[in-house]
């Protein structure tokens, strides 16, 4: 039967499939005949046992979706308003993960002529945090 694949778990590697019959299929990583294995939204041949797919073979030139952007629980504007208000202490930074240059910026800040520096790198970080994807924020500062 052929279909396409629905869903993948990335932590099981199991998933769903939508055969061409209208059911939904269960799958997992070992019912895959290649070495790529699934991908949402490619189209596949296998065989049917009960609900469960089995050797699932991915059809020649099949459509692949582009893996979900990474998703972050740190909020970009969060993170800009830290960097403007408490910016010379380093408190964006260390809300965003980066511990090492938060410690850095906060001991800069000890002296006038390093507060001066923290102050214009905070800001650099304010407008950065504003102008950047979503996207390329919840890849840069995901929760490891």
């Amino acid at each position: 039967m052929r279909g396409q694949v629905l869903g993948v778990d990335v932590a099981t590697g199991d998933g769903q499939i939508s055969g061409e019959d209208g059911t939904r299929y269960v799958f997992r990583p070992e019912d895959w005949t290649d070495r790529v294995g699934p991908s949402v939204g490619a189209l596949i041949d296998f065989e049917v046992d009960g609900r469960q797919a089995k050797r699932i073979y991915r059809q020649p030139g099949s459509y692949t979706a582009k893996p979900p952007a990474p998703r972050s629980d740190r909020n970009k504007i969060v993170a800009a308003l830290l960097a403007f208000f408490l910016g010379v202490f380093g408190v964006h930074r260390f809300y965003l993960g980066r511990i090492g240059s938060g410690v850095v910026m906060l001991l800069l800040t000890c002296t006038i002529v390093g507060m001066v520096v923290t102050g214009i790198w905070a800001f650099i970080d304010f407008i950065r945090y504003l102008v950047m994807s979503d996207d390329e924020f919840a890849a840069r500062y995901q929760q490891a």
